[in-house]
């Protein structure tokens, strides 16, 4: 197939911060859905989605883990970008579990998948990014979206113990409950992590980490509450967990070392945050679908992405902490 051309890029993709220190992040432009109806215009396939992740982003670590959870990783595959953001965007290199090029269209850059579905794109070439091989074009790079149709739209491709009907995700008597806690979570957690270790004046950064730390506070204390254990929400996980877990499994290797969000670590102040990350991170059995969130967790290729989105002096990679992540 032929290629796009490489123009420069449209938009600094490399400024993190405002001129005022604040590190605000952009909504997502792609914003379709998949639906299981077939006459819709992204009806719900086998093998005719794939999803463009790298194994450091948050973000798309949170698709990662559905796909592993719902048994939909032969459904909808993962292509793997390396973990250093450069003017061109996310690359394939060879590195950090990536190709050395795209597979579908031999492409050497991410950019070049949002310039074929729409070559007047200004905006980041962002993950998670869901692409349809049909229509060559970008259905989502909105991870939280993402999250939503792959709970049952896909449902008649996985195992019946899986579909959201008997194992829901986001269940209705808690709908209510999920959303609220995703909003302050989203805001102060886990883009407050990126809103402190992005500024780039002390006040931006002051006010940031501050909102972090009382967010995880009021977390610790949601957990201590009746029907909030082992999970979020009780005895079953759910898109609270997923949405709370990538932020969290990544803060005491990456964030307090390397966006200075260091008032605390999970490990030592937070216990009954660390019993909630540690069994989800360790559980290998029906509850994780086998390991969901053990397998797609990559530690070492965590610390390097955030080390080099940084531009941390040297690109040192911290050594520590001495156990990524403790037993249970």
């Amino acid at each position: 197939m032929s290629q796009t051309k490489i123009e420069e890029p449209k938009t600094d993709i490399l400024k993190l911060a405002d001129q005022d220190g604040q590190f605000r992040r952009k909504a997502s432009q792609f914003r379709n859905f998949i639906s299981s109806d077939p006459s819709s215009p992204f009806p719900a396939e086998n093998d005719r989605y794939v999803v463009y992740i790298n194994y450091g982003c948050p973000w798309a670590h949170r698709v990662n883990i559905l796909l592993h959870l719902k048994g939909l990783t032969s459904v909808i595959p993962t292509i793997i970008v390396d973990c250093q953001l450069v003017p061109n965007g996310w690359s394939f290199t060879g590195n950090d579990g990536s190709a050395t090029a795209d597979p579908l269209y031999g492409f050497k850059h991410l950019r070049d998948i949002y310039l074929k579905a729409d070559p007047e794109y200004t905006g980041r070439f962002t993950v998670p990014c869901l692409w349809d091989k049909k229509k060559e074009t970008v259905v989502s790079n909105e991870s939280s979206e993402i999250l939503r149709m792959l709970y049952s739209e896909f449902d008649a491709f996985i195992p019946e113990d899986r579909k959201e009907s008997v194992r829901p995700l986001f269940p209705k008597h808690l709908q209510k409950e999920i959303e609220e806690m995703n909003e302050w979570v989203y805001n102060t957690v886990n883009n407050g992590v990126y809103k402190t270790g992005f500024a780039t004046t002390q006040a931006a950064y002051e006010e940031h980490v501050h909102v972090l730390f009382a967010s995880l506070d009021r977390l610790e204390k949601h957990l201590e509450g009746p029907g909030h254990a082992p999970y979020l929400f009780g005895e079953h996980i759910t898109e609270a967990d997923i949405r709370l877990f990538t932020t969290l499994i990544r803060f005491d290797v990456a964030y307090v070392t390397i966006f200075k969000c260091n008032l605390k670590m999970i490990r030592y102040e937070y216990p009954k945050l660390h019993d909630w990350l540690r069994r989800l991170y360790w559980d290998e059995g029906e509850e994780s679908n086998g390991g969901a969130f053990k397998k797609t967790t990559y530690f070492d290729l965590i610390k390097k992405g955030y080390v080099l989105a940084t531009k941390a002096p040297n690109a040192i990679i911290p050594a520590g902490p001495l156990h990524s992540i403790l037993p249970l």
